[in-house]
């Protein structure tokens, strides 16, 4: 399967897009040995992460809305946001994933979702920690960090995200806040 979704992926995302979900593949490997996840599901997981990431606003709304979605005010202003639950939607769709745990880790990449499971938080690290995001001092600590205490790492990958929201004119949705605070409450920190 996993040709299948590289040939998908070199068909629906700019290369630049591919080799970043191969980083991600990559980290969600090194981080699954690390925390006794099965490497096939996080690597399935994090291969699949963005399978809808260039999707127009439109088909991302059409898509949600015919699941179910339920469609908030800044989800509808800022439809990009679903990519993360219409990648789960194609993976299952597309390619016949069925496993719950790899479908969520799928949906949850990008805002997180309290009380997640290892596997998401896995795949949602990978995401923003993997090596071509750069090489800042933040992200070396939070890479670091991701090693050795997970909750932790989450609620800190939240805190850097939204940072990184507040000096933009980007809308902040109250998910990844609260994923932020579940997880800052769950490493008692």
């Amino acid at each position: 399967m996993r040709e299948q979704i590289l040939t998908y992926l070199s068909q629906n995302v700019p290369s630049a897009r591919v080799n970043h979900v191969l980083r991600v593949e990559q980290t969600a490997i090194e981080l699954a040995d690390i925390y006794d996840i099965d490497p096939e599901e996080a690597a399935t997981a994090g291969l699949m992460h963005d399978l809808a990431k260039c999707f127009q606003p439109q088909r991302l709304l059409h898509m949600a809305r015919k699941e179910g979605l339920i469609l908030d005010e800044v989800l509808s202003a800022n439809p990009h946001l679903l990519h993360a639950d219409v990648s789960a939607i194609v993976a299952r769709d597309t390619f016949g994933v069925k496993d719950e745990q790899v479908l969520n880790a799928i949906a949850n990449h990008t805002l997180g979702r309290p009380e997640m499971s290892l596997l998401s938080c896995i795949v949602f690290l990978a995401d923003t920690l993997e090596p071509g995001r750069g090489d800042t001092a933040s992200l070396q600590a939070l890479r670091k960090i991701s090693r050795e205490s997970i909750d932790k790492a989450v609620y800190l990958t939240c805190d850097y995200t939204i940072k990184k929201l507040l000096g933009s004119p980007r809308l902040i949705h109250p998910r990844i806040i609260a994923t932020r605070n579940n997880f800052l409450i769950k490493c008692k920190c």
